[in-house]
């Protein structure tokens, strides 16, 4: 009976993340293309909660749909997460999104919420529009770690690594020294493999060559 009135308890919860979605944010279209006539009750263009409406919390835990939320992503069309290029005060207005982006380890990237949408025609209670959690925010700009790896062994002492990074001011400083006269050379060698070294755009490596 606890349990029974802790889910209860919850269900406001469940239904209480909306957001707003526009067929523009989506990085994919939808497929098939469904029509609101085909299923009128669960379509992107009809309201955002299913038909009838469950009007309490004991309707909704009795429904035989689960919650639009707890369906996996497979069921959804999702959002890239919302780039507040690092500017703290539209984050706290907003609510979710990414502030930063970069980290070469798992626990070292950053999580966020992103819009996400039920497909069309899949039955489900409550809002077909909401927020879902874990989302990391990784972002690749064309930077290989294994081909900037290798120009940093075989060239390394002209500075073509941190070009390739991005970093042109102490590139120019490496090539001008050769190297650091070699110490630079086999440092940058050294932080690249123990992940100190990355793009200076603070994107991700495309894990390809």
């Amino acid at each position: 009976m606890i349990a029974y009135y802790c889910i209860l308890t919850l269900l406001p919860l469940v239904y209480s993340q909306e957001c707003t979605l526009s067929d523009r944010d989506l990085v994919l279209p939808e497929v098939p293309d469904w029509k609101r006539s085909d299923c009128p009750c669960y379509h992107r263009d009809s309201d955002n909660y299913t038909c009838p409406l469950p009007t309490s919390p004991r309707a909704r835990l009795n429904s035989p749909l689960p919650p639009c939320s707890f369906l996996p992503k497979q069921f959804l069309q999702c959002a890239e997460p919302y780039d507040h290029k690092g500017n703290t005060t539209s984050f706290e207005k907003l609510g979710h999104g990414c502030q930063q982006y970069g980290g070469q380890r798992w626990e070292d990237v950053e999580k966020a919420a992103a819009c996400c949408r039920v497909l069309d025609c899949i039955e489900c209670s409550g809002p077909r529009t909401f927020l879902r959690e874990g989302f990391p925010c990784i972002r690749h700009t064309n930077h290989y770690f294994v081909t900037t790896l290798l120009y940093s062994i075989l060239l390394g002492f002209l500075g073509l690594d941190r070009f390739c990074l991005g970093q042109t001011g102490t590139a120019v400083g490496k090539l001008l020294t050769l190297g650091g006269l070699g110490i630079w050379w086999v440092v940058d060698i050294f932080l690249l493999v123990t992940g100190h070294l990355n793009p200076d755009d603070d994107s991700n490596w495309i894990p390809l060559i």
